[in-house]
């Protein structure tokens, strides 16, 4: 990790804390300690269970795609991966968008293929999850619509996935129609600058403008590739939102755990829009995505539970999404790195 690197990710942890620090402020620090202290262990612990349900189905979802570039790869390393990949995206800051080079490094390693084609499979796998959550998260706010009256912040949040179904997927198509485009400008920005670059630093040989220009086209033809293949994305969609659910039945358990049963139709909402706060500085979303989803719970009148049950709820869910591919992932990243300097 370069300095820069490593400053941004010191500054996005710091930012992160300083959130968490002000939840736990507003909240009282006393009142969700003895919340979570009256927690069942035995709930806790099937929070945790539900999380490596997550990580699996999600590993499953990128087992697919990465067997439809012809990259054969068995369930438990692509398990190991998608850990090492959600690990560098919780220690990055811009969640998916700081951590997909890393992962697609690990893919490479891992599967002993090119980088950009593994870069093509963690940036097809992200897209296709995209597409289950914002989905899911409709159907919560139609359901929600038909029970009660939207408040001025469920509006809001609720205008938020809207305009996300809509923005993003034009974005995508958009910039694949002019991805011929998008190649000539890449070649013609960054060559020259990595060029100057090595001139400075003559630690490595610049690429020449063919070179990245094949790399490109390799990585379009593999996204072309996954985008064909119906029976691959229909598979992937399938784990995708499994992958979903269980995360919603992890937050579900984790109100269990506290003894503040909510019901499971909030989860739908609830969880996606948690999610979207992932693409904020922070690493991870740590923070971020605590604070939106203890303002989301806060805003649904189907949910009549206190700030202190709502933070002790995140915190244990957050404790397992979070923390279990750090550990699991930060093992395979360390193993993988040492491997590739002996």
């Amino acid at each position: 990790m370069d300095s820069d690197q490593l400053r941004a990710t010191v500054v996005g942890f710091l930012g992160a804390f300083a959130v968490l620090g002000l939840l736990l402020y507003l909240v009282g620090v006393g009142d969700l300690v003895d919340v979570l202290g009256r927690a069942s262990p035995g709930v806790v612990a099937l929070v945790v269970l539900v999380t490596l349900g997550w990580l699996t189905a999600w590993s499953v979802a990128l087992r697919t795609v990465l067997g439809v570039l012809g990259i054969p790869l068995s369930l438990v390393r692509s398990f190991l991966v998608f850990s090492g990949a959600m690990f560098s995206n919780n220690v990055t800051p811009f969640g998916q968008a700081g951590g997909e080079p890393v992962t697609a490094l690990l893919i490479s390693k891992a599967a002993d293929t090119e980088y950009e084609r593994g870069l093509a499979a963690i940036a097809s796998v992200d897209t296709l999850n995209f597409v289950p959550s914002i989905t899911l998260a409709l159907v919560g706010a139609a359901y929600f619509a038909t029970e009660t009256t939207f408040g001025t912040r469920l509006r809001f949040a609720t205008g938020i996935v809207v305009v996300l179904a809509l923005a993003i997927p034009g974005a995508v198509y958009l910039g694949w129609r002019r991805r011929y485009q998008l190649e000539e400008w890449v070649v013609a920005t960054f060559v020259p600058l990595i060029r100057r670059v090595a001139s400075i630093l003559p630690v490595f040989s610049a690429p020449s403008e063919e070179s990245v220009e094949s790399r490109i086209g390799h990585f379009f033809g593999a996204i072309e590739r996954v985008a064909t293949d119906r029976t691959g994305i229909a598979i992937a969609l399938a784990a995708s939102t499994l992958g979903w659910v269980f995360q919603m039945i992890g937050l579900y358990l984790a109100f269990q755990a506290i003894s503040q049963p909510v019901p499971f139709s909030a989860m739908l909402f609830v969880v996606p829009m948690g999610a979207i706060a992932g693409v904020t500085p922070l690493p991870g979303g740590a923070g971020g995505i605590e604070a939106v989803l203890v303002a989301v719970l806060a805003a649904l009148p189907s949910v009549s539970v206190s700030a202190t049950a709502a933070l002790a709820a995140v915190v244990i869910y957050r404790g397992a999404v979070y923390w279990v591919p750090v550990v699991i992932g930060g093992v395979v990243v360390s193993v993988l790195g040492a491997d590739s300097v002996s």
